[in-house]
């Protein structure tokens, strides 16, 4: 394999029907490791949700899938961030189902505001099948 095809399957899912603002620089990303085998929390599904001012309401805004490394890019798009409450769902139960273990939550959902869209934000899930945490890193 060539430095270039090497680099491209960093950046680029495999997924051939993924659109060009999946693999441009997110403002929001994350990140999920599973400590109990202590490696990255490959093929999780999460979705991201808006949270409506005015109806209380949450509006999916994408559904994406971990790469190999646990990562999630594309989840948002500069111009679509704004400012207000967001969710990241992550199917924590289907994982570990995948992987033939068993869990007590089978689902985390992380909820933040975002004061300044300018910023980036980067929400990563510790996970094991009996726990979880959050934080917002850098």
């Amino acid at each position: 394999m060539n430095r270039l095809e090497h680099i491209r399957g960093h950046i680029v899912s495999a997924d051939k029907n993924m659109n060009i603002a999946a693999i441009l620089p997110s403002p929001l990303t994350t990140h999920v490791l599973n400590i109990d085998h202590g490696v990255p929390g490959a093929n999780m599904t999460i979705s991201l949700h808006h949270l409506n001012p005015i109806s209380s309401e949450w509006n999916l805004l994408t559904t994406r899938i971990t790469n190999d490394d646990g990562r999630c890019p594309g989840l948002i798009s500069k111009e679509s961030f704004i400012a207000g409450v967001y969710k990241m769902h992550f199917e924590t139960g289907k994982y570990w189902d995948a992987l033939g273990e068993t869990c007590f939550y089978p689902y985390v959902e992380v909820v933040f505001t975002i004061t300044d869209p300018l910023q980036k934000y980067h929400v990563p899930l510790l996970l094991s099948r009996f726990s979880y945490s959050t934080y917002r890193g850098s």
